[in-house]
């Protein structure tokens, strides 16, 4: 996931959401956009958008509110300092149009990195200098246990040295020497530039001031800060916001509403809106939404899996019907420290059973509708390049090598019955240490409301393993992310076995696809708790060293060892928008979207 959190949905309430929980009380909303069904714009200088309400809006990110919904509201108010691209083109896949500042200049054999800002300037013409930089560095540096993006060595804590050279410049030298691409994919797309001259102060009323530059100012200053964003009914009238460095500024904001964005005509960069709002409007599910664009009441939307044989229908009223591929992976989540089942998960030869017997081709084709491939490992395939087979995966769809399996190790294995350990050990024929006699195979999946595709999928599954006794229960909840949080046994919190949150992709990388927030022992994002220290070796190998080798022996080894069972991965989306809305395409991998770059024909 971009660097995000398991990806969270941007469209309407039918994903996971950790912090708004949209139900029935959020309005399905309708009615005219005021465009032509046959794509013209007739005037228009409005584009309406089927996108989840965001509900954060200061450019660090917080815990409960990382959701790709928010990234994307936060890139149209505040750029980063760094935005990439992967088609190829550009050193470091920094995006040279968007990027507000040059690539960096590397020396010292490595560690020093030098960065040189280009000319821009906030809303209120004031100039986007170094001090903005450094205020943000100031405030992560000391809340960095706030900050949802932080992790252990990560930065700011690989960092040696951090030097304001001038109003434009400023280097960044590392505690060691990283793999370049790594640092610049993975590290500098954190920074984003904050006005220091509007934010730099502890309460409303209090005076600007250089506050920050000390730790517990600093302390002061995002507590102030985060707060405001916590409170989203002012986020249209709070003062903090109307000072932004993007392409867009604030106009309407409806909590777990309808979001409208005007045009910032003050906006620096060159990429300049095009039109002059954007309209961003909720739903309460998949159905909602589709009735809305079937009836041609929404400019942008999408198509779900279950009504992608209306394709040809909403052609035919002047829809472009687009899939959009994510960079990314999807995976099933296993709890390896829960105190009753995390003793099977950590059976190797347990995990590979399970993923034996789910039926990643077929899923895709029939399920998914040809929208999903199979995934076969964390490095993802390059978007929309993997077909519908599961060529190249380790462990294919076979439910009589998994019964093998299981009975080679001590399982009595009774199709459509209840299997259980029938000798129990830890030696090589046995179920595994920690697994007694009679131990059943019932596992629970805690699953995403909301998508059909994936409660047919689940279904799917679950009759497989019935096949050879095993127990699936699959429980559907509004957020599978919140009630299956990474735990120790002794928590209370720690008694679920498998958690799915892939109806659109579990994760979105950055450009760099590594995976040192997904798997390593303790990532912030390793929710199920796998830990291997040859993997953590891999992991760590990929941060340090420029040989693209490094990236594949990580790839390869996890796709053996299964710290997760790979499932389909859908697109993100399979959008309609109306066919004269001309620059929706290309639609970004890591899921940013451009709205400055939409017009009408």
């Amino acid at each position: 996931m971009r660097s995000r959190f398991p990806r969270r949905a941007l469209r309407g309430a039918v994903a996971v959401a950790s912090a708004v929980a949209l139900g029935a009380g959020l309005v399905a909303c309708g009615g005219g956009s005021g465009s032509s069904k046959d794509g013209g714009s007739q005037g228009k200088d409005t584009a309406t958008v089927a996108f989840r309400t965001p509900n954060w809006i200061l450019p660090i990110s917080a815990p409960g509110f990382t959701q790709g919904e928010n990234a994307i509201f936060g890139q149209a108010l505040y750029r980063s300092l760094y935005q990439y691209k992967l088609d190829g083109s550009a050193q470091y896949n920094i995006d040279p149009q968007r990027s507000m500042a040059e690539p960096p200049v590397v020396s010292d054999g490595g560690k020093t990195l030098t960065i040189t800002l280009k000319d821009n300037t906030w809303s209120d013409g004031k100039p986007v200098t170094t001090r903005d930089i450094q205020f943000w560095y100031d405030l992560v540096r000391a809340n960095k246990d706030k900050w949802a993006s932080y992790r252990a060595g990560g930065l700011p804590d690989n960092i040696a040295q951090w030097s304001v050279k001038d109003d434009k410049t400023f280097s960044i030298t590392t505690t060691k020497v990283f793999n370049t691409a790594w640092f610049v994919d993975n590290q500098l797309n954190k920074i984003t530039p904050m006005p220091q001259h509007a934010w730099d102060k502890d309460s409303a009323t209090a005076t600007v001031s250089n506050l920050a530059s000390t730790p517990d100012g600093a302390k002061k200053v995002f507590d102030f800060l985060t707060a405001a964003a916590k409170d989203p009914k002012t986020y249209d009238s709070n003062e903090l916001w109307k000072v932004t460095s993007g392409p867009w500024k604030l106009a309407k904001y409806v909590p777990n509403g309808e979001v409208t964005l005007a045009a910032q005509p003050t906006y620096s960069g060159v990429d300049k809106p095009k039109l002059a709002k954007i309209v961003l409007r909720p739903f309460t599910g998949d159905d909602a939404e589709f009735n809305v664009l079937r009836a041609g009441d929404i400019d942008y939307g999408y198509v779900p899996a279950a009504n992608l044989s209306q394709e040809g229908y909403l052609k035919s009223k002047g829809y472009t019907v687009s899939p959009w591929y994510g960079w990314s992976v999807t995976y099933l989540q296993l709890n390896f420290n829960n105190p009753k089942t995390g003793v099977l998960f950590k059976q190797p030869y347990l995990r590979q059973s399970l993923q034996m017997l789910i039926d990643q081709p077929t899923i895709s084709k029939v399920i998914w509708s040809g929208t999903a491939a199979p995934t076969c490992g964390p490095v993802p395939a390059k978007p929309g390049t993997n077909g519908a087979d599961a060529a190249g995966c380790v462990y294919s769809f076979d439910p009589g090598k998994a019964k093998e399996l299981l009975e080679s190790h001590g399982w009595k294995v009774t199709p459509d019955g209840q299997t259980t350990c029938q000798t129990p050990g830890a030696g090589p024929n046995q179920c595994g240490d920690g697994i007694a006699a009679g131990t059943p195979l019932n596992l629970t999946v805690t699953s995403q409301t909301g998508f059909a595709a994936t409660t047919k999928m689940f279904a799917e599954i679950k009759s497989q393993m019935a096949k050879l006794g095993i127990k699936l229960t699959i429980k559907e909840v509004p957020d599978s992310v919140a009630v299956t949080p990474a735990c120790k046994p002794t928590d209370a919190t720690c008694s679920w076995d498998m958690s799915f949150f892939g109806s659109q992709g579990s994760w979105y990388y950055p450009a760099f696809a590594s995976g040192e927030r997904l798997f390593a022992t303790g990532a912030p994002v390793n929710l199920g708790s796998y830990s291997n220290p040859e993997a953590d070796k891999l992991i760590e190998a990929t941060q340090f060293s420029g040989d693209e080798s490094a990236l594949k022996a990580y790839n390869d080894f996890l796709a053996k060892d299964l710290p997760v069972l790979w499932m389909p991965n859908p697109v993100f989306q399979v959008s309609a928008y109306r066919s004269g809305l001309q620059g929706v395409e290309p639609q970004d991998p890591m899921n940013f979207m451009y709205f400055q770059d939409w017009s009408w024909k």
